[in-house]
């Protein structure tokens, strides 16, 4: 049986010298460099002193065989220890790292000579540069100097001495040879083999780095593609990661035009132009979801598992790896990015989510089920094997097939098997058969009358199933309960969600906190109203609006028309029974606006 693995160690400067040379590449993938500066700085004093620094981790490349029929052999790419590397390339060889904030710069490293000189063992011997190291003749400001190929030792150590007496030559000397002596530290390095799959070396990176933030398979994916120089992955890479970024962050458009002018010339910069006017935050892709969603709808491919073999140029027929399938697949995947980015395609799918009553990111918990109905909007754009579909339609369909995945949890647990279950049956049904066969299996009567009544006993206001209903009443434009004015999308992103039999009277009358928290319990009210309410029972203050659409005099709210306030109550699933009840009545109004708050989400669902 092939070895998995191989341990050995090597010099720093043997690393530095093969990422310098392209033997290993240190991919920037979605994570930059977000070590904290002092952190480099306690890297620098550890090796300095000799103390253990950890393993690095490398994944080799599949052999790929070529048009001629001979063999290449691919780079190693660093799969654990990037942060320490980069750290070391900063420090050491004075090159700039992509910090947290996708913008480049040095991290200049301090060492103190005559803190080596001491015996005390907690002497600040490295820090990070500011202007008074720069300034001082204690100081060597920047420990990247030293490790230049020019640096000229005798001559600092003269000037070093004359600026400061006190230090000897030969002790200087001997500090400045220890300090260098630092290319010489071992570091532990655990080479994967090149014959595992992608699923074990997943497997084996988390068990080695337990404690750390494990790497998604989408990592694994932006490595492969940002170590792929042939086929210009970084540019890909880049395309991927700063889609993510200006999603979140529109005018972090303009530093990429200022820092990265390479980026800035490719095909790619012009396409994210649009991001920078872009406040859409009920979805942000990240850097998994954009590979899943380009990868999903050209491939008719769900496991990322599967990506990362495709660029390795595996053949799944053959098993062997091939150059041309690796080209192809990179082909194929630009194509899927620059569908997944474009300004057209995302704005159109919002307006399908946003359209369905998805206004606020507080009622959207499913990324996967997102990710899947983007994809599915792709395909309904790009496939017409499968039966084309007007703009319109398209959109109708992903805000079904949406709502139904949330609904159902259909992608809450092994989404990745059931992406390939419904891609499967896409590709072989097409996309409106398999919605209406999912639709069969999945949303029958008990689904509605029962399944769906007892997913609302909960008192999660995160629930799927709530926000969906949520959505229903955003969706129906549905004024807030005992408002003539004020509507519930309104009050979702203020947070004005209040008790209707008020906490402090349930409270009063011994419920427990996992009973009047309960989801049925949950209104959206203006605040106002609700400060009007305060810890009235139910039949008293329902009575005093209705009672105001007779005397046309406001006490509570803001309805004077009895047709009106019964619309209202509807709306909002009240029973109408509220207006003789009290908390002893509570357990019953919670099952009773279950039922309703489920056949109102069943009318809902049918109505898109």
């Amino acid at each position: 049986m092939d070895a998995k693995f191989n341990t050995n160690s090597m010099s720093i400067s043997s690393i530095l010298g093969l990422i310098e040379s392209g033997l290993i590449a240190i991919p920037q993938i979605q994570r930059p460099f977000v070590w904290r500066k002092t952190q480099v700085r306690d890297l620098m004093d550890s090796l300095y002193k000799g103390y253990p620094t950890g393993y690095l981790i490398t994944w080799d490349n599949p052999d790929v065989k070529l048009k001629d029929g001979s063999i290449s052999s691919g780079r190693k790419i660093i799969i654990d220890g990037q942060q320490r590397v980069t750290a070391l390339m900063t420090a050491i060889a004075g090159k700039e790292v992509t910090n947290a904030d996708f913008r480049r710069e040095r991290i200049k490293i301090a060492f103190d000579p005559f803190a080596a000189l001491s015996q005390d063992a907690d002497a600040s011997l490295f820090e990070v540069q500011d202007s008074s190291h720069v300034k001082s003749k204690r100081w060597i400001a920047d420990i990247a100097d030293v490790f230049k190929n020019e640096f000229a030792s005798f001559d600092f150590i003269n000037q070093y001495c004359a600026d400061n007496p006190e230090m000897a030559p030969q002790a200087l000397n001997d500090i400045i040879m220890n300090l260098l002596s630092i290319k010489n530290s071992q570091i532990g390095v655990i080479e994967l083999s090149n014959h595992i799959e992608i699923d074990i070396v997943t497997d084996i990176f988390i068990r080695i780095n337990s404690k750390g933030t494990a790497l998604s398979q989408g990592d694994f994916v932006m490595s492969k593609i940002a170590a792929d120089e042939a086929n210009d992955g970084n540019a890909l890479r880049k395309a991927i990661d700063y889609f993510a970024h200006l999603c979140v962050e529109p005018s972090f458009y303009g530093h990429i035009a200022e820092r990265d002018e390479d980026f800035a010339g490719t095909e790619y910069f012009p396409k994210l132009k649009w991001l920078k006017d872009d406040y859409e935050n009920v979805y942000d892709p990240d850097c998994d979801d954009v590979i899943r969603v380009a990868f999903m709808h050209m491939f008719n491919r769900s496991k990322l598992a599967d990506l990362v073999k495709l660029l390795s140029g595996r053949n799944f027929e053959t098993k062997d790896y091939n150059a041309e399938i690796i080209s192809d697949t990179y082909g194929k995947l630009k194509e899927g990015v620059l569908n997944a980015i474009n300004e057209y395609n995302f704005k159109n799918f919002m307006l399908a989510i946003r359209g369905a009553g998805f206004k606020s990111p507080k009622l959207v918990r499913s990324k996967m089920a997102l990710d899947f109905a983007y994809t599915l909007y792709l395909i309904l754009k790009k496939n017409d094997s499968i039966g084309h579909v007007s703009d319109s339609e398209a959109k109708r369909i992903v805000q079904k097939w949406y709502v139904l995945s949330v609904l159902t949890g259909r992608y809450s647990t092994s989404p990745e098997s059931a992406f390939y279950r419904d891609l499967k049956s896409i590709a072989e049904y097409g996309v409106i058969e398999t919605l209406a066969r999912i639709e069969a299996a999945e949303l029958s009567d008990n689904f509605w009358d029962v399944a769906l009544v007892q997913n609302l006993d909960s008192t999660s206001t995160i629930s799927p199933v709530y926000q969906v209903f949520q959505a229903a009443q955003v969706s129906g434009n549905d004024l807030s309960l005992l408002s003539n004015n004020i509507r519930v999308n309104d009050l979702i992103g203020a947070g004005e969600m209040h008790h209707i039999f008020p906490k402090a009277y349930l409270k009063k009358n011994g419920y427990e906190k996992n009973q009047y928290n309960q989801l049925a319990n949950y209104i959206y009210i203006d605040s106002g109203i609700n400060k009007d309410i305060s810890d009235r029972a139910p039949e008293e203050y329902f009575n005093a609006a209705k009672a105001q659409c007779d005397t046309k005099t406001g006490e509570l709210g803001t309805i004077f028309d009895l047709d009106k306030l019964y619309a209202n109550l509807k709306a909002n699933c009240i029973p109408q029974s509220i207006f003789h009840m009290t908390h002893d009545n509570y357990t019953d109004f919670l099952d009773a606006r279950r039922m309703l708050m489920a056949e109102k989400i069943k009318e809902y669902y049918y109505a898109l």
